[in-house]
């Protein structure tokens, strides 16, 4: 049974490769790069290796984005690049770094185009800083400015006879509200209203400044909100009307008939197989279970912190991407990095509310391994990184944010999820035994009784007491006067968090990656090596049938890891439910994700370093 698995998978590998494998473009061919962002962009490569197989075919991510516009801007040969952003959802850190690239293109003297049907305030606010931004004479500019919805699951948790028990650390710790509260406490609604300001402000100046309009007449714009493509032109949102064949005719008459458009330009396009060789599969396959050597060259490490922070190893996400970023997993790369001669400094990119805090203090432990050996070792933040997401970062040398990456939420939040009532609903009675005073603080039959919660809440502030000692620690003197003030949960934009000493630089990833470089006087002349290195298939192979990994010090006996799958593989119902969701309603969908994990995290360690997460946010 398990070689008829293993056949099929083989065979599978091999028809990929064979479909992803494309002709070579010759190098003295002049190119416009044609690049197509569909659905959340994640940060981090795929973790599987699949990359050589299934070339031009895999996914996008920020890491592989950034490194082929890089390459673009030194590109002889290309004359421009082109966006469909049509179908998009970026989040707010992920358009500032890309409307960088768009500038540092142009620096270069290539054209960057962005061709939309539709355009929305993510796509506007992106597309506006293109050279020249067009728009199909049928469509429409929807640029109303933010609308935010914040999910409270309290009635649904009454629905199905769940009660949570909740206490924080810190008035403004809202991050456990939607548990318990059908709607925002008067700390959270004065917060998010604190941070939708700075986000809206950001969002007009930036348009007034690459449209050149003034900050009061984008207001009037978005005030305005809906326009057709002629008053978007007039208005001077667009630079063009035109339809598509027209847009493709006028790009070959710009830049020649014979330029190519290149859909996978700077990727990898696949396995190169030779039909006529009979031994040539045999040859791919052991490449693909051996993967690539191991590099030598002088290198700066990559370790991505995304998606809630979790105990154990980072799985795969419904929504691509990582589902959570798991501490063993992130430990171990860091280990591995620290291990490595040739890694001369450490870039940890951080997208995450934060989860466990003991997960976010085993993460921040390796940063200060690393940092003990003398290297650089910087942080750069995407489009969140609070809470634990801030606690893992506490260490870094520089930390660079983006003006609106939302980061702080300096606190804690406990608790426990009382299920009885879905029990009696469902019929199941149950009989309780007790030896100890408080074996059963954790029973989920009952809240917290009195003495119970002046104990966890304890154990909390001790929890809170050794987080702000770890900024203090890390941050030092940087930080604008006592940080009592500035913690108990409070969220900042990137913008505010630079006055108060919590980051140190406005950046995207690129300028972090060019400042660590500086730092660690490498020049130009460096890889960028992401950790844990891609799995072979070998690896995927030994995983999915039950083999152990002996990446770690200790190997416990019987540890049988998922290859391919998600958190909630093993619950078909709620996966299905969240693809279904997800075709209507994927920002949605996304939250309710993490909400399913902060659930498990809660129910398995009481106390989280969370920041409040479950907004969506509508651009």
């Amino acid at each position: 049974m398990v070689w008829t698995r293993m056949k099929a998978c083989v065979v599978m590998v091999a028809v990929v490769g064979l479909l992803a494998a494309t002709p070579a473009m010759g190098e003295s061919d002049d190119v416009v790069a044609l690049f197509k962002l569909k659905g959340p962009l994640p940060e981090a490569p795929d973790a599987m290796g699949l990359g050589p197989i299934l070339g031009s075919g895999s996914g996008t991510n920020m890491f592989d984005l950034l490194k082929r516009l890089r390459h673009a801007r030194s590109d002889a040969n290309l004359r421009a690049v082109i966006f469909d952003i049509e179908e998009a959802a970026l989040g707010f850190a992920q358009i500032q770094e890309l409307r960088k690239q768009f500038e540092a293109l142009k620096a270069a003297d290539k054209d960057v185009l962005v061709y939309c049907e539709t355009l929305g305030n993510g796509s506007l606010l992106l597309g506006s800083s293109a050279s020249k931004l067009v728009l199909a004479p049928i469509g429409d500019v929807s640029f109303t400015g933010i609308y935010a919805e914040g999910l409270y699951f309290k009635n649904l948790l009454d629905k199905v006879g769940i009660e949570a028990d909740i206490l924080h650390c810190g008035a403004y710790k809202s991050a456990g509200e939607p548990f318990y509260r059908t709607g925002p406490s008067p700390e959270a609604a004065e917060q998010t209203d604190r941070l939708l300001d700075s986000l809206f402000s950001e969002m007009i100046e930036a348009v007034a400044d690459s449209r050149g309009l003034s900050t009061d007449e984008v207001r009037a714009i978005v005030d305005k909100g809906m326009f057709s493509a002629e008053e978007a032109l007039e208005a001077k949102l667009v630079d063009k009307l035109q339809y598509r064949g027209s847009f493709i005719k006028s790009v070959k008459k710009r830049y020649g008939r014979d330029v190519k458009v290149v859909s996978n330009y700077g990727k990898d396009d696949g396995l190169d197989i030779d039909l006529s060789n009979p031994f040539a599969f045999f040859q791919v396959f052991s490449k693909l279970m051996k993967g690539e050597e191991a590099s030598d060259e002088t290198a700066i490490a990559v370790v991505y912190v995304e998606g809630p922070i979790t105990t154990g190893s980072s799985e795969p996400s419904l929504f691509g991407g990582s589902s959570n970023a798991g501490s063993a997993t992130i430990r171990k790369a860091i280990a591995e990095a620290t291990a490595d001669d040739s890694v001369k400094a450490l870039i940890l990119r951080v997208n995450s509310p934060g989860g466990s805090a003991i997960a976010s203090d085993v993460i921040c432990e390796a940063t200060k391994r690393f940092k003990k050996s003398g290297r650089p070792f910087v942080v750069s933040m995407g489009n969140v990184a609070g809470s634990g997401g801030y606690y893992v970062a506490t260490m870094g040398d520089a930390i660079f944010a983006e003006p609106t990456t939302l980061t702080g939420s300096i606190g804690v939040v406990g608790g426990k999820m009382v299920t009885k009532g879905l029990w009696d609903w469902a019929g199941v009675t149950s009989h309780e035994y007790k030896r100890g005073k408080i074996s059963d603080i954790m029973n989920t039959n009952r809240t917290f009784t009195e003495d119970e919660r002046a104990l966890i809440q304890g154990y909390m502030d001790r929890v809170y007491t050794v987080f702000k000692d770890r900024v203090i620690a890390g941050r030092g003197d940087r930080i604008e006067g006592d940080l009592e003030p500035l913690a108990g949960g409070r969220v900042y934009t990137g913008e505010q968090a630079l006055k108060i000493g919590l980051v140190d630089k406005l950046g995207g990833f690129a300028d972090a990656i060019k400042y660590t470089a500086d730092q660690a006087d490498l020049g130009t002349k460096y890889d960028l090596r992401v950790f844990p290195r891609p799995k072979t298939l070998m690896d995927i192979l030994g995983e999915l049938f039950g083999g152990e990994s002996e990446d770690d010090e200790f190997v416990s006996l019987g540890a049988v890891r998922r290859a391919i799958g998600s958190r909630f593989a093993s619950l078909p119902p709620i996966a299905s439910a969240l693809e279904a969701v997800a075709t209507v309603d994927p920002a949605k969908a996304k939250v309710f994700q993490d909400f399913l994990i902060q659930m498990q995290l809660l129910s398995r360690e009481n106390v989280l370093l969370i920041g409040p997460d479950f907004t969506v946010v509508r651009r």
